[in-house]
């Protein structure tokens, strides 16, 4: 069993959406923008068209919400609230990690760029 998880999905569209705009294709980075994923807030999973800020910062803060909400379910499994299997704690304190490391190679490839471009003789 496959599930996706939404910041990965909502980062894809995102990426998607930039390289349609690099491309030159304005109309179909829309149409990959308005198909994004929605997150539980109900704010699209990508950020507008043009703004790159945006959508890393919008992945930045589901990563930060996923790993408060696992670190807050194994808080309510430690003092024994009733209503919080440790199955749920596990499944997403798993998905925070899985989110923590998606996000730490996307900042390396994006250091690595950077790195790239700053030696790149004009």
């Amino acid at each position: 069993m496959n599930f996706p998880i939404n910041p990965l999905s909502a980062a894809l569209s995102a990426i998607q959406s930039m390289a349609s705009q690099a491309a030159g294709g304005a109309s179909a980075a829309s149409t990959v923008a308005s198909g994004a994923v929605t997150g539980q807030s109900g704010t699209s999973g990508a950020a507008s068209v043009g703004s790159f800020a945006d959508a890393l910062k919008s992945s930045i803060d589901k990563i930060s919400d996923n790993q408060n909400k696992a670190m807050g379910e194994a808080h309510a499994f430690e003092i024994g609230a009733p209503n919080v299997s440790l199955n749920d704690v596990m499944v997403d304190m798993q998905k925070a990690n899985v989110g923590m490391q998606f996000g730490l190679q996307v900042r390396n490839k994006l250091v690595s760029a950077y790195n790239d471009i700053m030696q790149i003789s004009v």
